[in-house]
């Protein structure tokens, strides 16, 4: 629990109404002494019915078979490729629904997504991150109907009961101890920027930071801050030679794209609600970046930070980005919302650069990525344990999450405290989510929802992740598969 000082300031900031949302050494790989329990499976999976530990179980088998999963996913990408409806596209699509839309997003529509988010809450009392699954706009009009389905997003974050936390407050003789209500969102919303702008034009600005990052002369007249966005490390592969400056048309394009980004996240502060902004393949990520950290230098004024950006931490450049960027937003005077995951583009990655001949943008094992993770969570818990700012570990990985809960006690961040959070898949790594939940810690799932064609590019990254029986869901089905023996010899032994 955070000190008697910490809790001061927490009830502090609340009385004096200042907004609160919901939001270096590397950690051990082993942590002996782990604040959090995954060994008790009963208390785990206490508030999740048997079948759906069942339909669970076998969702998470069924993309563990390689084939299988070869299989679908084929058939996905040639429905989808299909102009015309037919009874084959209707069927793969029914299929679809039923079973990884249905285990891995939280519906359709609005209502089911809002359905599902309270159902997390009441059952297990764990947060969502809403995603209206759109990625990859065309062009503009494509652009401006995705911005109207975030802002629906948003509103319907907002409209959600609010979650709310009584502090007591220990106060210093005679005083009597002070009660203190901190409320917050059950729910924050992530948007995807190539979603509210064109492909073409990120990848035309991503060029162009890329050939500044090699040539610093080289002008940029559309660019209105200095703030880092790739550093010495970052590959530079894929601007070859100098790009075309932008074109008029190009330019306003550009400033559209950032209103529809300034218009999600003025609504999200009137809302207190956090955005997320996710990260995504490395020919569009540097002007991703550009894009999260202008909004950053706008809205995130006071302590806890409402936009937050996306390391992935699978690149080998992520830790001296993160640092510099860390630097770089203490030297600015905002706060620093970072969100920290492994990745989730490795094959659109590995084939990349394989076909332009230059190394992969991507650490050469597992294991290192796994050591980049917990080096970078590692330094932004010990940043924001003292500073403005906060942090979400976004891991699936059993040991990074007993690390990272580890080392919040050896920082003495409270566990209530908004600046670290956790977060995993809707669908996967639900016992490591529990398990934290059931230690205190604030955790999310991150609620992807969309009609199931609008969401194929989701399913097929969360399907190549779980491919194979060495795939990351793997402590996901032990998990699962003891706790549905335990309640079989239980209920055997109930009536023998």
């Amino acid at each position: 629990m955070a000190s008697a000082t910490k809790f001061s300031a927490i009830a502090s900031r609340a009385l004096s109404s200042r907004r609160l949302s919901s939001s270096a050494s590397s950690l051990s790989a082993e942590v002996p002494s782990a604040p959090l329990d995954l060994a008790d499976t009963r208390r785990l999976f206490a508030s999740v019915p048997t079948s759906a530990l069942v339909r669970s179980l076998a969702t998470l088998s069924a993309l563990a078979a390689a084939p299988l999963v070869d299989l679908g996913t084929a058939a996905l990408r040639a429905s989808t490729a299909a102009k015309e409806r037919n009874l084959l596209r209707a069927a793969v699509f029914a299929t679809a629904r039923a079973t990884v839309h249905r285990h891995f997003c939280a519906g359709e529509g609005v209502e089911e997504a809002a359905r599902t988010v309270r159902e997390m809450w009441a059952g297990a009392r764990l947060r969502s991150i809403l995603d209206y699954g759109m990625e990859d706009a065309d062009d503009g009009t494509a652009c401006d109907r995705n911005l109207a389905g975030f802002l629906r997003a948003v509103e319907m974050a907002a409209s959600l009961p609010i979650a709310s936390l009584l502090l007591y407050i220990p106060i210093p003789k005679p005083s009597r101890n002070l009660k203190v209500r901190l409320s917050s969102h059950q729910a924050s919303v992530c948007v995807k920027i190539t979603a509210i702008c064109p492909i073409s034009l990120l990848e035309r600005v991503s060029d162009q930071l890329r050939w500044e990052q090699r040539d610093p002369s080289f002008p940029l007249p559309w660019r209105t801050n200095s703030f880092p966005v790739l550093c010495r490390s970052s590959p530079l592969y894929l601007t070859p030679r100098e790009p075309e400056p932008l074109s008029e048309v190009e330019e306003d394009g550009l400033q559209l794209a950032l209103q529809r980004l300034s218009t999600i996240c003025q609504r999200c502060v009137e809302a207190n609600t956090p955005l997320l902004i996710d990260a995504e393949y490395t020919s569009v990520q540097p002007a991703i970046d550009y894009f999260t950290y202008k909004a950053m230098q706008e809205f995130n004024r006071s302590e806890q930070p409402i936009v937050y950006g996306t390391i992935q931490t699978y690149l080998r450049d992520a830790k001296e980005r993160m640092v510099s960027v860390v630097e770089a937003a203490e030297e600015e005077g905002f706060s620093l919302g970072v969100k920290l995951v492994r990745g989730a583009y490795l094959t659109r990655e590995t084939k990349s650069s394989s076909s332009m001949g230059a190394p992969s943008p991507l650490h050469a094992s597992i294991q290192e990525t796994h050591e980049c993770f917990d080096s970078c969570a590692s330094f932004m818990m010990e940043r924001v344990s003292r500073r403005p700012g906060a942090v979400v570990l976004a891991t699936h990985n059993v040991q990074s999450g007993q690390a990272a809960a580890t080392k919040a006690e050896e920082l003495r961040i409270g566990k209530d405290d908004q600046k670290l959070q956790f977060a995993q898949l809707m669908g996967m790594a639900d016992g490591l989510s529990l398990g934290l939940k059931n230690a205190g810690f604030q955790v999310s799932k991150y609620v992807p929802f969309g009609p199931v064609e609008q969401v194929i590019p989701y399913l097929l990254r969360r399907a190549e992740e779980n491919r194979g029986f060495l795939s990351t869901s793997s402590a996901d089905r032990k998990f699962i598969r003891k706790e549905l023996l335990r309640r079989l010899v239980a209920a055997v032994a109930r009536r023998t």
